[in-house]
């Protein structure tokens, strides 16, 4: 498992894909000028996405014939120097639709961190119709991402190669060896993007999107965050408190937690999502095609991923199913309830000696299309964690850790306990131990909770509400299966966000949904 530490958007992005147009050249930092604030944003029709954003065609026209518009926004580099040199920020909008007055932008940012918003917002566009009704619909690339001066660390040669590493290591020379290409990965987005690393960490993002709010014209922010959205959310709120709009946190990350807990959190989390895709699949009137109970079918995925480790299987050609790899699919498709019966299917298969559908989702975690190209993603989700986090771990700390790890997830430990050396090497000093979220004054920001979200784990969303402080959050629970909750199109949840955002009724705190 290729640290899924709330890779949002490759979910996004992979459920509707199985169901340098803006990037520009070289490390895409110009020479500063002028007064930011007052620039024009020119917005054109837009382009096919470049393959750091995804790749793919360039957005079909919205229902009524409405074209997607793309444009993109200069920001400082480094926020200290505001004058100084200058990157530039790909957005993309869909302008309101009526009936009624338009209020603003609704800023959407999809998580990862490393997703192009640029590539999501088309994608699940349909999903937000009603919101559009009153709000231009926006979403960006952030720093570091697609775009906005895309953070590259290895070649699709090297990536494929590096997701077919063995991310469990058994013994000594295993272990070096996982240490070793992790530190290569690293040393190549030092390489290939030094000079963007140091400003990479998510309070730069948020001075952005603050920036953004001016220069599209609205008073306030109005926000719609998921996934590590909401931490960028939380973020903004805390630098920003008096210019929070109507904000939606979805899909909550736990503000409070070190990598380490956070990691170990999300073992619980995806060994949930498991056990409910195993009673799910027995549960139904015809026979479950992938074990006789829920235990049957958990013991085979282990006995699966095991013998993975030795013995591969083909996957894509001329790409082999490894264990890594088989994992990450899993992990994938617990992402979303759309995806069990895929990953059902791609079980079936890989019992069979198969791992075509397995190896198509996990590609889909890791920004690979159908033609070995990657998105930036992974790069750039290294990128922001390791400026944010100023943790780094050893392998003999992630040893010590192991037993922990194990018994929150029989299936994905090992993944999540071995991921804490993604820093390993990174040359940039991180920010904190966790992000500061605390928003004294701030306008309510609604927070909804998942109670079977396996990335960003339903505690998280009580955490987020108490570190905003007294009287600023108001949580929602639905009680859903799959990461976040307003994708999962429950009327009581899109009612209670819709009439926020739209007309500004707070539900009732601790409303439950579903």
């Amino acid at each position: 498992m290729q640290n899924p530490r709330g890779l949002r958007a490759a979910a996004l992005t992979a459920t509707a894909v199985l169901l340098c147009a803006l990037a520009g050249c070289g490390d895409g930092v110009d020479a500063g000028h002028g007064d930011l604030t007052s620039q024009k944003l020119d917005w054109t029709d837009c382009a096919a996405p470049s393959a750091a954003q995804g790749g793919g065609a360039a957005p079909s026209p919205l229902p009524g014939g409405a074209r997607w518009q793309c444009a993109t926004m200069k920001a400082p580099l480094d926020w200290n120097r505001p004058k100084g040199d200058t990157i530039g920020i790909a957005l993309i909008r869909a302008r309101a639709s009526g009936p009624g007055a338009r209020i603003g932008s609704l800023i959407f940012n999809f998580g990862g961190p490393g997703g192009s918003g640029v590539t999501t917002l088309p994608a699940f566009a349909q999903d937000y119709a009603t919101l559009r009704t009153r709000y231009d619909l926006v979403s960006f690339d952030p720093r570091g991402v697609g775009g906005s001066a895309g953070v590259t660390c290895e070649s699709d040669p090297q990536l494929d190669q590096y997701f077919q590493q063995d991310s469990t290591p058994d013994n000594a020379a295993e272990r070096a060896a996982y240490l070793r290409n992790t530190e290569r990965f690293n040393a190549g987005c030092e390489k290939n993007s030094a000079k963007i690393l140091p400003y990479l960490r998510t309070t730069d993002a948020a001075r952005d999107m603050d920036l953004m709010r001016r220069v599209l014209g609205d008073a306030k922010l109005h926000y719609f965050g998921i996934s590590y959205g909401t931490e960028l959310g939380g973020v903004y709120a805390h630098l920003f408190p008096r210019r929070v709009g109507r904000a939606v946190l979805d899909a909550v990350v736990d503000p409070t937690q070190t990598p380490e807990q956070s990691s170990l959190g999300q073992a619980r989390g995806f060994q949930l999502a498991m056990d409910n895709f195993a009673h799910d699949c027995v549960s139904k009137s015809t026979k479950c095609p992938i074990g006789s109970s829920a235990q049957d079918v958990e013991n085979r995925i282990a006995a699966l991923l095991k013998s993975l480790d030795t013995k591969t299987i083909p996957g894509v050609f001329p790409r082999r199913l490894t264990q890594t790899a088989a994992t990450n699919g899993v992990a994938q498709a617990l992402y979303s309830k759309d995806l069990w019966q895929p990953l059902t299917e791609g079980l079936q298969q890989a019992y069979a000696g198969d791992g075509q559908i397995l190896m198509l989702l996990s590609d889909a975690m890791n920004g690979r299309d159908q033609n070995g190209e990657y998105s930036n993603i992974s790069a750039a989700n290294a990128a922001v964690n390791c400026a944010d986090e100023k943790q780094r771990y050893g392998t003999a700390y992630v040893e010590r850790k192991l037993p922990e790890f194990r018994a929150a997830s029989p299936l994905f430990g090992d993944f999540l306990a071995w991921s804490m050396l993604s820093c390993a090497g990174w040359k940039v000093p991180g920010a904190a131990d966790h992000p500061d979220v605390s928003a004294p004054g701030s306008a309510p920001i609604l927070v909804v909770g998942n109670t079977g979200d396996p990335a960003t784990p339903y505690e998280g969303a009580r955490k987020m509400v108490d570190a905003l402080g007294k009287g600023v959050a108001v949580e929602l629970t639905y009680k859903g299966q799959g990461h976040g909750a307003y994708d999962s199109k429950d009327k009581c949840v899109q009612n209670a966000v819709n009439g926020y955002l739209l007309d500004g009724r707070v539900p009732a705190a601790g409303t439950v949904c579903g």
